[in-house]
């Protein structure tokens, strides 16, 4: 069985596998081409974390009185935290679905079918009864608008990372990738400058009675834009120079054993679909930035407003003042990841995530606003857009074509699930139980501490050819 070569992250990589057993050349793309499909990975990408951000600034604002019953405010919080959180429930299912559909079919289609799923569920809370007018149907339907917006959400980011990942030049995988996580801070900037503007433009009767709709009900604005852009864009074009995919689509066994399919689809379809390596590293760096993305872009803010009572305006400020710094962190640590490689930029800052958590913590206990602030762009900044920034290229590098949307996918999906889905449920618990702000450093610390584990077991990936059918490791 013939496989395709590993390109050594150390010497220029080609353009297109020249190599004997390689798949067939890929496709051309023009530059208009490779500038849609990065807008269609970043609008996609936005509406996710728009929807992350809006329901995270909603259950530490609103949504533990207009859902959950208020006689129990600690309770009422957990309550806020725990809804947020089964939306992940859904996502690892809406991964293995939509990403085993999408190495079948091609990424093009099954992107147009998440982002409608996603968008409409987000839409849909905006227009959601309240506890007060419904009782216990509310936050029932909260639930299920999660759980659907999980399942097609599950398979949006990967999908946008494995589209720039399979689109961009070789040279330039980390910067072109690295406008997924642009679409990240793209969505958490506008749900918090829409929330900075109503804590703003109505008073707090107004903002519980009816104000909290808005942001959702404008999100579907987003979603017609993506839509559009996602019916004019092109298939990857390692998609279609695999040698098992036949008019479009993947051809399955049956059809190899018939005889009527080409003889080198049979050598791909046998190829390594996973190794144990590729899954625990890929798991890991997921892991530790999910975690990281749970607890402070969560969980922090819930903590800065219920536990620290500061001002609900500044901890919606700090989240726009980080967003807007980010713009700069995020391309800059893709053309770092191109230039030194994606193992050494994920050692150096995971290792310095570890070292900030206690000192940023401790300017946001203060209490006093430029420290508040300070502390919160360093730590969002270093724990969670800069680990997102390399994963979302590392993640399709580390497997192969066979299979990179599905394992991408699922990969993510179930490292979220576990860290992010929970993480700020626990820590609602704990600090609680205990007063103190020493777990909340301690958490953080934890998830950098996973990412740099699997920074340091991780082979370099950087330039790897993406039309081998293999994992990397």
């Amino acid at each position: 069985m013939s496989t395709h070569p590993r390109t050594d992250a150390s010497a220029d990589p080609p353009e297109t596998p020249t190599a004997p057993g390689a798949a067939s050349t890929q496709p051309t793309r023009s530059v208009g081409d490779l500038v849609r499909a990065a807008v269609s990975g970043w609008l996609g990408t936005a509406l996710e974390f728009m929807d992350f951000q809006l329901y995270s600034l909603a259950a530490a604002l609103v949504f533990s009185e207009v859902f959950f019953a208020a006689d129990n405010p600690g309770m009422a919080v957990i309550g806020a935290m725990a809804t947020y959180g089964v939306g992940y429930v859904a996502r690892p299912v809406g991964a293995w679905y939509f990403g085993r559909m999408g190495d079948r079919i091609g990424r093009k289609k099954v992107l147009f079918y998440t982002i409608v799923l996603m968008g409409m569920a987000t839409t849909l809370i905006g227009v959601l009864p309240t506890y007060g007018q419904v009782g216990l149907l509310a936050p029932a339907l909260l639930v299920l608008l999660r759980l659907l917006q999980g399942f097609g959400a599950g398979a949006e980011i990967s999908g946008a990372g494995v589209m720039l990942a399979e689109y961009a030049p070789v040279k330039r995988r980390g910067l072109v990738a690295s406008l997924v996580a642009l679409g990240t801070n793209c969505g958490t900037l506008f749900a918090s400058a829409v929330w900075a503007v109503l804590l703003v433009a109505v008073t707090e009767q107004q903002l519980m009675d009816w104000g909290w709709r808005i942001p959702f009900i404008a999100s579907a604005l987003v979603m017609v834009f993506a839509v559009w852009v996602r019916l004019n864009l092109k298939e990857s074009p390692v998609f279609e120079a695999r040698d098992d995919v036949v008019e479009g689509e993947a051809v399955d066994a049956e059809t190899i054993d018939a005889g009527q399919a080409p003889a080198e689809a049979e050598e791909f379809t046998q190829a390594r679909s996973l190794t144990v390596k590729s899954v625990a590293v890929a798991f890991l760096l997921r892991f530790g930035q999910a975690g990281n993305s749970g607890m402070i872009q969560t969980y922090l803010i819930t903590f800065m407003t219920v536990f620290l009572l500061l001002d609900k305006q500044l901890s919606t400020e700090v989240v726009i003042i980080s967003s807007l710094v980010a713009f700069v962190t995020v391309p800059v640590i893709g053309l770092l990841g191109d230039r030194f490689g994606r193992k050494r930029m994920y050692t150096i800052m995971s290792a310095v995530g570890m070292v900030v958590a206690i000192p940023c913590v401790l300017l946001i206990v203060s209490g006093v606003t430029w420290q508040v602030i300070v502390g919160y762009v360093v730590i969002h900044n270093i724990g969670v857009m800069s680990l997102a920034s390399i994963e979302n290229l590392a993640l399709p590098e580390i497997f192969g074509a066979r299979n990179r949307y599905q394992a991408t996918g699922v990969v993510r999906e179930v490292a979220a699930i576990v860290a992010t889905g929970a993480t700020p449920v626990i820590a609602a618990a704990i600090v609680s139980a205990t007063g103190s702000w020493i777990p909340v450093a301690v958490i953080i610390m934890f998830f950098s501490g996973c990412a740099l584990f699997a920074a340091i077991w991780m082979k370099e990936i950087a330039g790897r050819d993406l039309t081998d059918p293999n994992p990397a490791m």
